[in-house]
């Protein structure tokens, strides 16, 4: 039996800074910019998606409250929509350490309840979407466990040191304690994460390392995202995706129209200004496709899951 939607990705990693809600984010955002319906589901008590997509303090963000109660009672919940165009969120923050608890109690009695938790609260509505990316959090063991036990693949991000290779380790572990009853879940890739440019002998070592960790080069995404400070973090200051932060860089006046006065029809004088945030869309842009890509080439070659969780 399987409780796993076709195209749920969970994106995981036992180590937090290591890019997860912000590839949730920036690739949900692309491909929903894109035509595709995608849903995403902030698992991290530390809500950090709401500030990616710029919903944090509005009536959008309860902190986690419907998507905790769902977890902990089967209270029902729905999608926060209209967050993008295509776009919907269910929603995270700190009431998920609450449902945490709940679930990690739970696991002593009904550990297939407490594990199919997110599965049972999203069945009704997650065949619906193209595409479903579950931003889980670094710890939470009860609350990763949920989110795989969902998820039809797993995305790993991680950072080129040994110690963000670490978490691939937990990653492992956790697919092991779901295996159980969510036998098709599967690894889809590792992807880097804030990569220098021109750190060719860092990546090239990293990925040789990742490679011999997992017995598996294949497992490696092509695309890594770059190391864009200035860029990620106007694009959270402002509540934009990478690739809305690009386009309003490039309508944004230039310097000597703002010297020379003559920005007139345009952004205001003060509009962003991190000209990496082309460079930093188009590695979500890639990866995005990439993702597409290796969902749709094991669809044409396995039989997807059945879906509502029959045999």
């Amino acid at each position: 039996m399987s409780y796993a939607g076709s195209r749920v990705v969970a994106v995981v990693n036992g180590k937090g800074g290591v890019g997860k809600t912000t590839i949730t984010a920036n690739v949900g955002g692309m491909l929903a910019a894109g035509g595709a319906r995608v849903l995403l589901i902030d698992l991290d008590p530390q809500g950090n998606l709401a500030e990616e997509l710029g919903y944090a303090g509005t009536a959008a963000d309860d902190d986690g409250q419907a998507l905790a109660q769902a977890l902990a009672f089967a209270s029902p919940v729905s999608p926060r929509t209209g967050i993008r165009n295509q776009l919907d969120v269910l929603v995270g923050g700190s009431e998920l350490d609450r449902a945490a608890t709940s679930l990690t109690l739970r696991g002593h009695t009904d550990p297939t309840a407490a594990k199919t938790a997110l599965a049972d609260a999203i069945a009704g509505y997650v065949d619906d979407y193209d595409l479903v990316l579950i931003d889980c959090p670094p710890g939470q063991e009860s609350l990763q466990q949920a989110a795989l036990a969902a998820a039809r693949w797993a995305l790993i991000p991680v950072k080129s040191d040994a110690s963000s290779r670490k978490g691939l380790l937990n990653v492992a572990r956790r697919l092991d304690a779901v295996v159980d009853i969510n036998p098709d879940l599967d690894l889809l890739g590792v992807v880097l994460f804030g990569l220098a440019r021109n750190a060719r002998r860092v990546s090239d070592t990293a990925r040789a390392a990742i490679a011999d960790d997992l017995g598996a080069p294949v497992a490696l995404f092509t695309t890594a995202i770059r190391h864009a400070e200035a860029a990620a973090q106007e694009a959270r200051d402002r509540g934009l995706l990478a690739y809305e932060l690009e386009e309003a860089v490039l309508a944004a006046p230039k310097w000597y129209e703002r010297l020379r006065g003559t920005t007139a029809g345009k952004a205001g004088g003060e509009g962003p200004r991190s000209r990496s945030a082309t460079g930093l869309a188009e590695d979500f842009q890639a990866l995005g496709e990439e993702i597409i890509a290796r969902i749709s080439a094991r669809e044409s070659t396995t039989p997807a899951p059945a879906p509502g969780g029959t045999p």
